[in-house]
């Protein structure tokens, strides 16, 4: 899309239909809006006419945006970068983002803060908070197991 249409990285995922007077005195599509639609019912039904086509089970376009979101906790490694990911999601709120894909499940959890302890978070040995942090990680890591 950013080649044939010019759309670039802030805009909308799934954008509008743009609608104008046909040849025959009619409204009929015409190309891309650069807005989002108003609501989710057209793009629900184009998914689910699509996967029909193809032989497969439907899947709805937010579990494709929950699959973006979980991706981007992935790919993106600063704040920044996560922002614009959130932001392409259509978002105003990166914390909406967070919040609606966010959930880390309790075994990736506790994978996690095992490698935060590990690596020590930025904590060299010897330091006088090195035994505190320590000791949270390990909190942390009991409560999640």
């Amino acid at each position: 899309m950013t080649k044939e249409r010019l759309f670039g990285p802030h805009e909308p995922l799934f954008p509008s239909t743009r609608v104008a007077v046909g040849a025959t005195g009619l409204f009929e599509p015409s190309g891309l809006e650069r807005v989002g639609w108003r609501s989710a019912a057209a793009i629900r039904r184009i998914f689910r006419q699509a996967f029909e086509r193809v032989e497969l089970p439907y899947f709805n376009p937010h579990s494709f945006r929950k699959t973006l979101g979980a991706l981007g906790e992935k790919v993106c490694i600063t704040p920044e970068q996560f922002k614009a990911w959130s932001q392409n999601l259509s978002h105003e709120n990166v914390l909406t983002t967070f919040t609606s894909y966010g959930n880390v499940t309790s075994t990736r959890q506790a994978e996690i803060l095992d490698e935060l302890g590990k690596s020590g978070i930025g904590v060299r040995q010897g330091d006088p908070d090195e035994r505190t942090v320590q000791q949270v990680i390990a909190y942390l890591q009991k409560k999640a197991s």
